[in-house]
């Protein structure tokens, strides 16, 4: 759970890969980024001729995924019919590909993130309250950027080694301004804005040393005490 770029999917790979299974597939979905006709299809897969246009076998995420990790981003925006076949495949490891009739068995784990108060669309029947159980075995709560205190300057050195090395332009470092105003932003779009300011900065600085004028944002006068999300040791 968290905001809108606070790092869900980075997340959820980051587990993917500290697991048994890590060299197994990590696939990942956007639930909202695809019509809610074409979600049934994608994740369970069709036969042939199960719909026009389906001049062949496909098969879906599920089965894609088969000894790895599912993920499902803004699992919030599932459509309704969706959440019950999902519900019973989490029930059963087993699938029927739309347009099937024979049941395949699938074993695969799901994580799934949202940024959605699925509490509040359970109560309004957006959501199933079975399925939300079957899911949140295990909840992890990503706090915003602007609550993580000292962890925006680590994640903003390790963006900047990145990009500038990625550049070409290695040994950039930031003015203690620069800093300054780092820890004092709010960030509203959490670390994928400040993941994207460090790269336009990069491009933008005329030295190596990166001001408040390249991140296009105002100075601040310290920073901020909140706990940090690796010295809690969430992650």
């Amino acid at each position: 759970l968290g905001e809108s770029g606070t790092g869900k999917e980075m997340v959820a790979n980051a587990i993917h890969r500290s697991g048994g299974n890590a060299k197994k597939p990590f696939v990942a979905i956007n639930c909202n980024a695809i019509p809610e006709n074409l979600i049934e299809s994608e994740l369970f897969g069709y036969e042939k001729g199960a719909f026009t246009g389906a001049n062949s076998q496909r098969v879906g995420l599920i089965e894609t995924a088969a000894g790895g990790t599912l993920f499902l981003d803004e699992i919030g925006d599932l459509p309704a019919p969706v959440q019950v076949k999902l519900l019973r495949y989490l029930q059963e490891k087993r699938i029927k590909r739309v347009g099937g009739r024979t049941e395949i068995e699938v074993d695969a784990r799901i994580l799934a993130a949202t940024h959605v108060d699925l509490s509040k669309a359970i109560q309004e029947g957006r959501f199933r309250e079975d399925l939300y159980f079957r899911l949140a075995v295990v909840v992890c709560k990503l706090p915003a950027l602007r609550d993580r205190g000292g962890d925006v300057l680590l994640l903003a050195r390790d963006f900047l080694r990145h990009f500038a090395a990625q550049d070409g332009r290695e040994g950039m470092s930031f003015d203690p301004r620069a800093e300054l105003a780092i820890a004092g932003h709010p960030w509203p779009g959490n670390v994928r804005e400040l993941q994207n300011r460090i790269q336009r900065a990069v491009i933008m600085a005329d030295g190596k040393r990166i001001q408040c004028e390249d991140l296009e944002i105002g100075e601040a006068s310290g920073e901020s005490q909140a706990g940090t999300l690796f010295s809690n040791c969430l992650l």
